[in-house]
């Protein structure tokens, strides 16, 4: 019993780290598509939007110099979404496999 608990627990932490993963990406990806789209700034769901997603993508935000805004923030926030995705995964398959 006790280590059908422990692959119960692993697979569940697992879970939740693949679910976090997800749900920082789905953020990351909503600021894109608002931006892209030229989303109401004023609105208070975009701007709740928009400062989590500068949080969460801190160490991306203006690393690539296009000269074009948006492939600045498709650039940057997405490559934030994909690393988030990658590691979460990566992470989540780790603890999995215990």
């Amino acid at each position: 019993m006790s280590a059908n608990r422990h692959y119960r627990g692993t697979n569940e932490a697992a879970r939740t780290v693949a679910i976090v993963a997800d749900a920082l990406a789905v953020i990351l990806g909503l600021w894109i598509l608002m931006y892209l789209l030229d989303a109401n700034r004023g609105n208070d769901l975009v701007q709740i939007v928009h400062d989590a997603s500068a949080w969460l993508a801190g160490w991306s935000h203006d690393l690539f110099t296009f000269d074009a805004d948006w492939a600045r923030v498709v650039a940057g926030y997405g490559l934030a979404a994909v690393v988030y995705l990658f590691i979460g995964h990566a992470i989540a398959n780790r603890l999995h496999r215990y």
